[in-house]
């Protein structure tokens, strides 16, 4: 009890506690959400509990966890707790990660099961510490829950596995249904924003994807309201669709804690579906963009629907046009 009590009160973010504080501005009307008091958002609590496992809707506060547990959709993150980045934005512990467990591919795929899931998504923290940033860990992950429930399709949100060199050619090799990797914001700040990565290699890892398996549906997301300009925004769009990238996601970004990365304003829903409206007109299979929108969210809807505008874009290309 007293290791856990001690890990309970450990400073979540040191590397940010010598930066100064930042008003944490007032929420507009559009992007309040109610507490979660479903019973089934406790149940799916106490299951993530007694499997011991971890998720993002928890580490990074994530504002839709009421809605999304209440229908016992969680997306699981994997190989512990703490990441070894820093970035500006997020509310998930930094430090020094403790040994990748064995047996938790097979407990993710335990939960998996229990849920009668019909479409999951894993995530994970960054692991720089390994030689592979987990990508061997992360593919037994999906091969377990293949071997569990294969009839569960298997959406997956990954790091960069920078300096890793072919790790990630592992977790392709899994075969996920979808492979996920957010770019997060434009490349202009990612040096303020989310300094341990590159903007290129995040990009390349996407196109590296389609190289190895066309078939594979991709898909990436933005934050908004970090102080990116519009023009911006649609050139990430077009490196992406560059890229290959089929899904487009753009949420608002919230401000964790007041040692977070300012909120610099928040965008209206009627911006977010000027953005959908562009991103559709360049040609992603599906996007969704409204201020509470996460790579997450609806995400077993949303790939029925990536699934439904593929084949009927196929059918439109005929046999010579299948494929990227």
């Amino acid at each position: 009890m007293a290791t856990r009590i001690e890990i309970d009160h450990r400073v979540r973010h040191p590397e940010k506690q010598h930066r100064p504080d930042n008003p944490i501005a007032r929420k507009p009307s559009w992007i309040r959400v109610k507490a979660p008091t479903h019973p089934v958002y406790h149940e799916t609590r106490a299951l993530m509990r007694e499997k011991n496992l971890t998720t993002v809707c928890e580490e990074a506060a994530c504002p839709n966890i009421g809605e999304c547990w209440s229908q016992r959709h969680a997306t699981m993150m994997i190989m512990g707790e703490i990441c070894t980045r820093a970035c500006a934005f997020c509310n998930v512990a930094t430090g020094l990660p403790q040994a990748l467990d064995p047996t938790e591919p097979q407990r993710v795929a335990g939960a998996v099961r229990q849920m009668g899931l019909k479409h999951v998504v894993i995530t994970s923290v960054d692991r720089d510490d390994l030689e592979d940033g987990g990508a061997a860990h992360f593919a037994a992950v999906v091969r377990a829950i293949r071997a569990e429930t294969p009839e569960t399709t298997v959406e997956i949100l990954t790091p960069d596995f920078m300096r890793k060199g072919n790790a990630a050619d592992q977790v392709i090799d899994s075969r996920p249904d979808v492979f996920n990797h957010n770019l997060e914001t434009v490349p202009r700040l990612y040096l303020s924003i989310r300094p341990g990565a590159r903007y290129y290699r995040s990009l390349r890892l996407l196109d590296r994807v389609k190289e190895r398996d066309p078939s594979m549906f991709t898909k990436s997301g933005l934050m908004v309201g970090l102080g990116e300009a519009k023009e911006e925004v649609m050139q990430v769009m077009d490196d992406m669709r560059s890229a290959g990238v089929d899904f487009l996601t753009i949420g608002q970004y919230l401000q964790p804690t007041r040692r977070h990365a300012a909120v610099d304003r928040f965008v209206t829903p009627e911006e977010f579906a000027g953005y959908e409206a562009i991103a559709r007109a360049k040609g992603f299979l599906m996007v969704s963009a409204s201020p509470l929108t996460r790579s997450s969210h609806h995400a077993g809807e949303d790939f029925a629907r990536l699934q439904a505008a593929r084949n009927a874009q196929d059918a439109t290309r005929g046999p010579a046009g299948a494929g990227r």
